[in-house]
């Protein structure tokens, strides 16, 4: 109590507060010193974060992927690459390049990995091809949003633009840079599509996809060497006509995407073959398409050698299963 100010006397007093006074200058320098070494180690972490995601989001570490020639080997290794992804963007969200390779990596390995094998999976086997199929209609719309981040940053009124149908005004304020977070974004949207094609509230919203994939088609026509048509096959052909599809359309697609591959890529006759052939029931073109895909050689082209390896597969499942596409009387 005798340190009370109030219980002392006036000189007490100025010599009490000079004291605490001088006390809290000198403790000033160390707390500085102490903020700035948090400061200093955030930024540290910062941009190790980004130096990490700098390399993970480079070309060259997505062709580890697309020229294996093992798909078991990275169907085992992508999912922890992923999540590795992942965790990385969320402690950089601003980092576009991380966004896009995570994003991506969802959609394809939904597509390669869980959509394929479910397509290919006996029928007798309802549960496991179901339980597929859930999972990669999970993770092509999570790819998808995880994408649409990066393209409401640039235009915050997307969607709502999209919904109206003002696709023109949506798709407007992105340029080439954006060119690869519509063409995944549109693609994830589509996949997710085809998984369920009973879910009308996102079958409602697949134009809008389209819009996103025309955007890529005026930007960068060539993109991908034909992915852009690609899509369009099967955009097209799988869809009824009441829902936009155009089985012409899909066939003029398929001879775009042909020339701009300059023949790197086989999924254009996979394409064809399971949605328009099927439709027309042209047995003989879907057999013509399929052999040719086996014909190919993946190693032709390394940076697509995964890809065409996993369409050369399904190409041989599918003629090994000819008659779950077609009527039985109509095989030779």
């Amino acid at each position: 109590m005798e340190q009370a100010i109030g219980l002392t006397s006036p000189a007490q007093s100025a010599t009490i507060l000079r004291n605490r006074a001088m006390g809290r200058s000198k403790a000033y320098p160390v707390f500085l010193a102490l903020s700035l070494t948090c400061l200093s180690a955030c930024s540290i972490n910062r941009l190790a974060t980004n130096k990490v995601a700098d390399m993970l989001s480079s070309s060259s570490g997505s062709s580890v992927f697309t020229s294996d020639n093992d798909p078991e080997l990275v169907a085992d290794a992508l999912p922890f690459a992923i999540k590795l992804y992942e965790s990385l963007l969320a402690a950089a969200p601003e980092h576009d390049g991380l966004r896009l390779r995570t994003g991506s990596l969802y959609v394809m390995y939904a597509n390669a990995f869980l959509q394929t094998p479910a397509d290919m999976t006996p029928k007798q086997d309802v549960e496991t091809r179901e339980h597929l199929l859930d999972r990669a209609k999970n993770l092509y719309l999570r790819g998808r949003d995880i994408l649409l981040v990066a393209l409401k940053r640039r235009n915050p009124a997307l969607l709502g633009q999209l919904k109206e149908r003002n696709y023109e005004e949506a798709t407007a304020p992105y340029g080439l840079k954006d060119v690869p977070f519509l063409y995944w974004t549109a693609a994830g949207w589509l996949g997710a599509f085809a998984i369920d094609p009973f879910d009308m509230n996102l079958g409602l919203t697949l134009p809008q996809a389209a819009a996103l994939m025309e955007r890529v088609s005026e930007l960068d026509p060539g993109y991908g060497g034909g992915a852009i048509h690609v899509f369009f096959i099967s955009y097209y052909g799988s869809l009824p006509e009441y829902m936009g599809g155009d089985l012409k359309k899909a066939r003029e697609h398929y001879a775009q995407a042909l020339a701009l591959s300059g023949g790197a890529d086989i999924s254009a006759h996979i394409s064809l073959a399971t949605t328009v052939c099927v439709k027309e029931q042209n047995i003989e073109e879907f057999k013509g398409l399929l052999e040719k895909a086996l014909e190919f050689d993946p190693d032709k082209y390394p940076d697509r050698r995964l890809a065409n390896i996993l369409a050369q597969r399904k190409a041989r499942w599918l003629l090994e299963h000819i008659e779950d596409y077609f009527l039985v009387e109509e095989l030779p």
